[in-house]
């Protein structure tokens, strides 16, 4: 990536739009680098495709993942522990919040949110995916954006392009997908920060996209891991 980020990364947006790969790739691309990583599982809404499923692969590379209780199961229990405070205090170099969709899904961050504030500098990225139901249009999308700052008490700082069909994205559909992101940027005044495609789709997209990512398909369908 040919930007930097803050200590404290918050990913957000709508239920489907890839908010969980999305982190779960930050998560990687930093622990490449070198940085030490914690990864913090806020979605107590969802009991499918949380983060903190892929725990033992993450451990195992040396990326810290907290999580709430009932993680790693299908039970629906809104617990957060108490530990989850300890990451304004750590010493790694970035932690990352994979935080619920909608505004439900980001109320759990609410909880966090003086402790985000005091600590200064953060990203809030606004993930947003022109292939998921409710925001296929630019104001489908831009209209979600306010009840998620109301519920998580924080400002979004800028948008990912997500727009993607898991593994059936070829680059054409990442390239459908710019003016939609384009038309979020201008109705939201956030910037695109990048926009991300599959690896057999980056390379071709390279110089034709602005700041565009190679993201992995890190998350799986519960029968893909049967």
């Amino acid at each position: 990536m040919s930007f930097s980020f803050p200590k404290l990364i918050i990913v957000c947006g709508h239920y489907g739009t890839g908010k969980t790969n999305l982190s779960l790739n930050l998560a990687h691309q930093l622990r490449s680098e070198g940085k030490s990583v914690t990864l913090v599982d806020l979605d107590v809404v969802n009991p499918y495709f949380r983060s903190s499923d892929y725990t033992e692969e993450l451990e195992s590379l040396g990326i810290h993942v907290l999580a709430p209780g009932g993680a790693g199961t299908t039970l629906d229990i809104p617990a957060l522990p108490a530990s989850i405070f300890s990451v304004f205090d750590t010493d790694a170099d970035h932690v990352i919040f994979d935080t619920g969709g909608d505004d439900a899904g980001v109320t759990a961050l609410g909880r966090f949110s003086g402790r985000i504030k005091e600590a200064g500098d953060y990203a809030m990225l606004y993930v947003i995916n022109k292939y998921r139901v409710l925001t296929t249009t630019a104001e489908e999308a831009a209209s979600l954006l306010p009840e998620i700052e109301a519920a998580s008490r924080l400002k979004a700082t800028g948008l990912v392009n997500n727009s993607h069909m898991s593994r059936q994205t070829t680059a054409a559909d990442v390239l459908a997908s710019v003016p939609f992101a384009d038309e979020v940027s201008r109705l939201t005044g956030l910037p695109v920060l990048f926009t991300t495609a599959p690896p057999a789709a980056a390379g071709s997209l390279a110089g034709r996209i602005g700041n565009i990512v190679e993201a992995q398909i890190y998350v799986k369908f519960p029968w893909e891991n049967s």
